[in-house]
């Protein structure tokens, strides 16, 4: 009898014009695609965007919201994990990433997520760092291993795959953890503590 597959969400945190992220979340998919077990969807926030503006505290959604919202919310509840694409702006990520993060609660309990970042010489890791305290905060679970890209315009090819061989393992040791606790905590899901 073998496992039900693992769905992991690809999620896309740059909207900017001219982004590289495309780029390597084409690479990372396709890497995920090579893999058994898994079902992998992208979601791109430039295609779905979140409402620009969150409601206040205990305030139900508006029409508009719940339409905005429509794109991305059951993504986020049926995904078993989770894979952040983020670059590092302004040693953070993001604030259209964030915004998908906070327009979301019960979504993110009890699920893994892993990183895959690129920028400049930091590679998004002070990004990713920034990251795990939000994600902390809604008791998701972040893998420890990443997928990190300094420089990231020097480091793909033209076929839009990494130079570096090391861009593969780094790709192996993050997809093992996050298959690890996507099954784990997926039974443990059943007893969550949290009130609905």
């Amino acid at each position: 009898m073998t496992a039900d597959p693992v769905k992991i969400l690809n999620i896309i945190g740059s909207t900017r014009a001219g982004r590289f992220a495309p780029t390597v979340a084409r690479w990372f998919e396709s890497y995920l695609r090579q893999q058994e077990g898994l079902v992998v969807e992208t979601l791109d926030l430039v295609e779905a965007p979140v409402p620009a503006t969150l409601p206040a505290m205990n305030v139900p959604l508006g029409e508009r919201d719940a339409a905005l919202l429509a794109a991305v919310s059951p993504k986020l509840e049926d995904a078993d994990a989770f894979v952040l694409i983020t670059p590092e702006y302004n040693r953070s990520f993001p604030a259209a990433l964030k915004n998908a993060i906070d327009w979301h609660a019960t979504q993110w309990r009890a699920k893994p997520v892993g990183f895959v970042s690129y920028g400049g010489i930091s590679g998004g890791l002070r990004a990713v760092e920034h990251l795990r305290l939000v994600l902390a905060e809604l008791h998701a679970v972040t893998v420890r291993d990443s997928v990190s890209f300094a420089n990231v315009w020097e480091k793909f090819g033209s076929n839009g795959a990494p130079i570096d061989p090391r861009a593969m393992h780094a790709a192996a040791r993050l997809t093992n953890q996050l298959l690890w606790w996507a099954r784990a905590l997926r039974t443990a899901r059943l007893g969550m503590p949290y009130v609905a």
